[in-house]
């Protein structure tokens, strides 16, 4: 069997708006993520581990901001455009562990629902998934609601011949 980990980190500047995309669910919400794409930090965190586990790059690499298609783009299609990919193959996910780093909104009530949304679009089981959220308190650029940022790690395993 052979194993790969990949760590993953993006973050978002925050604006008055109407909700953020968390791993493909819209989360209602008075701020909205500032991105050239939908602005899905834990989605773009995903990728990013994904491909530091396929020794791939990086998300600016495979989807640049400078390219007119990726404008507004829907991170769950950038996703599954990698996944894909890695699927062929032969990758799965061992574990997928993430922590959403934001002062508001509380996560509590949509965490399984964005681990289902995280199982469904790497095709794993909802127990592979993890999902943390964490708080500035009150400090900084995410304690002032300026900022938003997810971190994750990916295990992925592929059998050998």
């Amino acid at each position: 069997m052979e194993i790969r980990v990949g760590i993953g980190y993006d973050s978002h500047r925050l604006a008055p708006g109407s909700g953020l995309r968390l791993g493909g669910v819209f989360v209602p919400h008075d701020r909205s993520a500032v991105a050239h794409s939908d602005g899905d930090v834990l989605l773009h965190a995903v990728i990013d581990a994904i491909l530091g586990a396929l020794a791939q790059g990086d998300i600016g690499e495979h989807f640049p901001d400078n390219d007119p298609s990726n404008k507004g783009r829907n991170s769950c299609e950038m996703l599954a455009e990698i996944w894909e990919k890695a699927r062929i193959a032969g990758w799965q996910v061992g574990n997928l562990d993430c922590t959403i780093f934001a002062e508001r909104p509380r996560l509590g009530t949509v965490k399984e629902q964005i681990r289902r949304s995280l199982a469904r679009l790497l095709d794993s089981e909802v127990s592979r998934i993890n999902v943390k959220a964490k708080t500035g308190e009150g400090v900084g650029p995410i304690g002032r609601e300026e900022l938003i940022a997810a971190e994750v790690a990916v295990l992925l395993l592929r059998e050998t011949g």
